[in-house]
């Protein structure tokens, strides 16, 4: 009897130095093909090359020894409880570590998304949204896929899931329009950070777009907050993507001015404005007879959308337009009522 104990104990440890070395050999055999695959991959930038890359980059240690120890233990015999746990363990460790590589690549792609599609930097939101919903399945349908292979019902729960996830939906519904909202402002870019933007009586430019708010930087320094959905449902108007700029303005001349020199208010207002090499002109008319002025009308193209510069090109058209009229003999009008007494022809009565 101590004879076969003796021999069970050798057989004991004969099987442990063996999953042992079994396994010191194989983890040490994985880091190695990983560290060359790393190596390899180093300096490429073809497409495929950076997700193989990121793939080796999130190959976990601990998984990988979990693995060359599991594979070990299908060199010796173990029990019947021992080889149902290790068949569950496989599973589990696979599930976990394709996970990961799902998780490092669905990162990688929505960044790439979003300088290729997006703009990059301009809609950060949009990677952040799509990114999360990716991760959130990956994770979500790993986790079920090892409830399933542990032998747990997933139809209720996953029926459950269902149920919950409509009561939460109705609860945060305005959250999620907010969500949808800055989905919609990423696909469909109305405006992009840096954007300067006109609504209501907000006039700003945009800062940052968030899943539930934007951010506005108004003229006068503060910042504006504006909810997704309620920005989405104005009238916006984007000035940054606005290539020229057409400028109408009007002044008035006194009624005193001949009719030839009101003739020539329109050459001079041309010329004026052909000087401005930032500036085309369009059209001038003597546009209306009103109360107390002569209505002249005048439209011109700015090349640019910049704003100083319309403001710089403006003032220089109203100074020449004051001289210019000066010289002409022309006054501008003023809104004076002018009333005629009719004279006095009858007696006095006394």
């Amino acid at each position: 009897m101590e004879q076969l104990n003796t021999w069970l104990d050798l057989a004991f440890l004969g099987h442990l130095l063996l999953v042992a070395a079994t396994t010191v050999i194989g983890y040490g055999l994985f880091r190695f093909l990983l560290g060359a695959t790393r190596k390899r991959l180093e300096g490429r930038t073809s497409h495929w090359a950076r997700y193989a890359s990121v793939i080796a980059n999130r190959t976990r240690n601990t998984l990988v020894f979990v693995f060359a120890l599991m594979l070990a233990l299908k060199l010796v015999t173990l029990p019947v409880n021992w080889e149902m746990a290790l068949a569950h363990g496989w599973f589990v460790v696979l599930a976990l570590q394709v996970a990961l590589w799902l998780d490092a690549c669905a990162r990688l792609w929505t960044r790439d998304l979003a300088l290729s599609r997006f703009g990059g930097i301009q809609n950060p939101v949009m990677a952040t949204i799509i990114s999360v919903v990716v991760l959130i399945v990956v994770w979500a349908v790993m986790l079920l896929s090892i409830l399933a292979n542990l032998g747990v019902d997933i139809t209720a729960l996953i029926a459950s899931l269902g149920v919950g996830g409509i009561a939460v939906a109705l609860a945060v519904q305005t959250i999620l329009s907010d969500v949808f909202a800055s989905l919609s402002i990423g696909f469909d870019k109305p405006f992009e950070i840096d954007d300067f933007v006109v609504f209501g009586d907000v006039a700003g430019t945009i800062e940052h777009i968030g899943l539930k708010t934007t951010r506005i930087r108004s003229l006068s320094g503060e910042q504006i907050v504006c909810s997704n959905t309620e920005l989405l449902k104005q009238t916006l108007h984007n000035y940054k993507r606005m290539n020229t700029r057409r400028i109408v303005f009007q002044f008035g001349i006194s009624y005193r001015t001949p009719a030839d020199k009101a003739k020539a208010v329109t050459g001079l207002v041309k010329e004026i404005i052909d000087a401005q090499t930032e500036a085309k002109f369009d059209r001038a008319h003597l546009a209306a007879f009103e109360e107390s002025r002569l209505l002249f009308e005048v439209v011109y193209i700015m090349q640019t959308a910049d704003y100083n510069r319309y403001m710089d090109v403006q003032q220089a058209i109203n100074l020449r337009l004051l001289s210019g009229l000066d010289e002409l003999g022309v006054e501008f009008a003023f809104p004076v009522r002018e009333l005629r007494m009719p004279e006095q022809t009858g007696k006095a009565v006394q």
